[in-house]
């Protein structure tokens, strides 16, 4: 939202008086005192006239005042029309609702983040740039916007990537109820999710090589006390007849020290099998064994198809009950190519929108994430403020009324006016308005450096993939939420002036 200084119109100074000399002085008066008479009349003549036309006016929805002319619909209030904001400003007739609003709605902020950036304490900085000022250095908590830790700090920071079943405070509810203002996690439920994936960590469309192992699968299970069923699995798969070479302390048949990804490429499946399984808590173990062109064997996230590149990608092990039929269907793919290259063909077509779009959240870095989290509250919080001037973020012009929201892509700070009118007021066309205001703009992606070169497409070949409310968790915004109809939408702008969305491209 810009920052713009409002335009009022300057008053004209009455005409001056003429001048009389003291021998017009009699003749003066007796003319003063004729005209006196004859500018009453005219007063009383012009007051009705006036009346006459305000009621004429009413019916043709014109009022006609001392000063200018103002449309308005019959039986509602200027704040139903937004045609004037509290700055006294009005909507003339050659300026558009567009501008007027663009210019009335905008805020002045009390911090510009460019000189004043986001400060986070205890921390050393990992990130080469970022949306908004934020800087990360050792320093008194006190002086700092946020710090990790529960040391004294306006607001505190839980990171960690480990489980919450291992370690309680990663927990969301018991985070918070622990004192910490922001969380950092696996769980993409929590304020700022730090996933183990990336397109920078990991080469996902790696190319396929040979399977020239004689063994099946391959694992790779050092932690013989995972708090699951994994390696009950594992002994359950074997007596399946499923042959598995274990590189790991756990049931180790081969010598380990090798690279592990070189030795996944040369097996049909890996044993993807986490030390628990928790929601979204999806690690290396899993996106190495796609880096590698196998197909993964679950053990873990019971979401876990939400992060497969391609539908029948992989495989799932939800109970040990579970162990008899993906053994089954292991051995059918392992004997039939086709079937199995079909499993891989994401490799080849490229993996599915959804996948794309969870991968490039990590596209900006965890850390300048939680710079723009923090200076989202830090403005939000202004925007709140009872002192603030009341924003129109609407302007109605006979039947038609112009909404003004405002839209950032996701891991982007500023954001953008789009205007939607009232006649096209669609799902529909509020994508096409957010994909043109972009494109206009000459917008590239956020994750355009980071995706391998032969998903990226050029800079501006993109397309819409979800828009959603500013402030929901990606959880929320990548498989919970959606605008069920147009009159969601409506609804959602309608009872949130000067709404703000987040989109994500892919």
């Amino acid at each position: 939202m810009g920052v713009t200084t409002s335009q009022r119109r300057s008053a004209h100074d009455d005409p001056p008086l003429p001048v009389s000399t003291p021998h017009a002085a009699s003749a003066t008066k007796r003319r003063w005192s004729s005209l006196t008479a004859i500018c009453v009349a005219l007063v009383v003549v012009a007051e009705i006239a006036f009346l006459a036309r305000l009621d004429v006016a009413g019916k043709s929805l014109i009022v006609d005042s001392w000063v200018d002319f103002i449309r308005f619909a019959p039986a509602r209030t200027k704040e139903d029309l937004g045609f004037q904001g509290l700055s006294g400003d009005k909507l003339s007739e050659d300026e558009s609702c567009e501008a007027w609003l663009e210019r009335e709605d905008a805020v002045v902020y009390s911090r510009d983040f460019s000189k004043q950036p986001v400060l986070v304490a205890d921390a050393s900085q990992e990130f080469k740039s970022c949306a908004v000022g934020c800087v990360f250095r050792y320093d008194e908590p006190e002086k700092a916007d946020a710090a990790f830790g529960l040391k004294k700090a306006p607001k505190k920071v839980l990171r960690s990537m480990e489980s919450a079943v291992y370690y309680a405070e990663n927990n969301l509810e018991e985070a918070r109820r622990r004192g910490y203002d922001v969380v950092m996690t696996t769980s993409l439920s929590s304020d700022v999710p730090v996933g183990y994936f990336s397109w920078s960590e990991y080469d996902i469309m790696a190319p396929v090589l040979p399977k020239t192992e004689k063994s099946l699968a391959a694992a790779f299970i050092s932690n013989c006390a995972g708090n699951n069923f994994r390696l009950a699995a594992l002994e359950a798969l074997e007596k399946a007849n499923v042959s598995i070479d274990s590189y790991g302390s756990c049931h180790r048949n081969r010598d380990g020290d090798v690279n592990k990804v070189e030795a996944l490429k040369r097996y049909i499946f890996s044993l993807a099998f986490e030390n628990s399984n928790e929601e979204d808590y999806v690690t290396e173990k899993f996106f190495q064994s796609l880096v590698a062109g196998t197909v993964p064997v679950v053990i873990g996230a019971p979401n876990i198809q939400e992060f497969a590149p391609a539908r029948g990608s992989i495989l799932h092990i939800k109970t040990l009950e579970d162990v008899a039929s993906v053994a089954k269907t292991m051995q059918f793919l392992a004997s039939n190519p086709a079937e199995f290259n079909n499993s891989l063909r994401w490799k080849y077509e490229g993996p599915s929108d959804s996948f794309k779009a969870l991968l490039d959240m990590a596209a900006v870095h965890s850390s300048c994430r939680l710079c723009i989290h923090l200076a989202t509250q830090i403005r939000e919080k202004e925007e709140t403020d009872p002192g603030l001037k009341q924003r129109p973020c609407k302007c109605t012009r006979g039947a038609e009324t112009v909404y003004h929201v405002y839209v950032r892509e996701r891991g982007g700070f500023e954001f953008k006016s789009v205007f939607l009118r009232s006649d096209k007021l669609t799902l529909e066309a509020f994508e096409s308005a957010v994909l043109e205001k972009f494109m206009s703009a000459k917008h590239v992606p956020n994750w355009k450096k980071e995706r391998p070169e032969s998903i990226r497409g050029p800079d501006h070949d993109y397309r819409v993939y979800r828009i959603y409310p500013a402030g929901m968790t990606q959880r929320q915004a990548l498989y919970t939420f959606r605008f069920g109809h147009d009159a969601d939408l409506r609804a959602h702008i309608e009872s949130r002036p000067c709404a703000q969305f987040e989109v994500i491209f892919v």
